[in-house]
Order: structure tokens, then sequence, then C-alpha cells
């Protein structure tokens, strides 16, 4: 299989609540949007792939959140980053942490709960080797 994008789908219960989550506190940019109420979407830069929030119309049933999902976002400063989530009231689910594997990682939840996993790859980890 070749796969030529990707693309993560979220149906959250509050359109707008995780819009002012993912741009407003996350800064994630749009990359377009589509439809209109109740039929909404916008799609966010996520790195190398994209986030697609699609609004729910309320005769849809929401579909349950599979257990043990969860986005991982790799960031340049985690202090950095950890310190404007609070500051912006996002609450820290796990705090920044060297891990055994080398990363230095940190959760948060989106509006539905959704954990993030916040991470920084330190200067000396593998992953900063480009291997191809």
């Amino acid at each position: 299989m070749q796969v030529l994008r990707s693309r993560v789908l979220l149906r959250p219960r509050d359109l707008d609540v995780s819009l002012r989550f993912y741009e407003g506190i996350l800064g994630l940019h749009r990359s377009r949007e589509f439809g209109s109420s109740p039929h909404r979407g916008v799609v966010l830069f996520l790195g190398g792939a994209e986030l697609e929030l699609t609004e729910t119309a309320p005769e849809d049933e929401r579909p349950p959140s599979p257990d043990g999902v969860r986005l991982w976002l790799q960031v340049p400063d985690l202090a950095a980053v950890t310190a404007e989530l609070t500051a912006a009231g996002v609450t820290l689910h796990e705090a920044p942490e060297h891990k055994p594997w080398g990363l230095i990682e940190a959760i948060v939840h989106d509006p539905d709960g959704l954990s993030l996993v916040l991470v920084e790859v330190p200067d000396d980890h593998p992953l900063r080797v480009d291997t191809r």
C-alpha cells in the first residue's frame, strides 16, 4: 500500500469548543474549511499530517473514541510549550518527564478527553538522525 497523505479525523462533542482549543490554545493553523452547520468541517495543519474536526449533526450518533488512541505531537521546546499551555488554563495530566526510551514527554487532554502526547526529541536521540 502506498500512502500519499494522512489525516486524523475527530468528531468532537462541540466543534467550536474544540476549535478554540486546537487553534486558540495550541496554535494550529487552518488548512481548509468545508460544509455548513450542522455538517461543517475544519482541517488543521498538524506537522506532516492534518487534523480534521467535523461537526456532528444533532441527529447523528457520535461514535465512541477508541481506547488507547493518542495524538503524538513533537515540539521543539517542551518546557516552553507546557508553560504556555498551563498559562492558558490547560491541565497537564502528566508533567514533562525524560522517559526510559530517551524522549521527553508530557500529556494534556483535548476538550473531549483525547490524550495529546507532547514530545521533545533531545539532540542526542536516534530520532534526530536521518537513517534514509
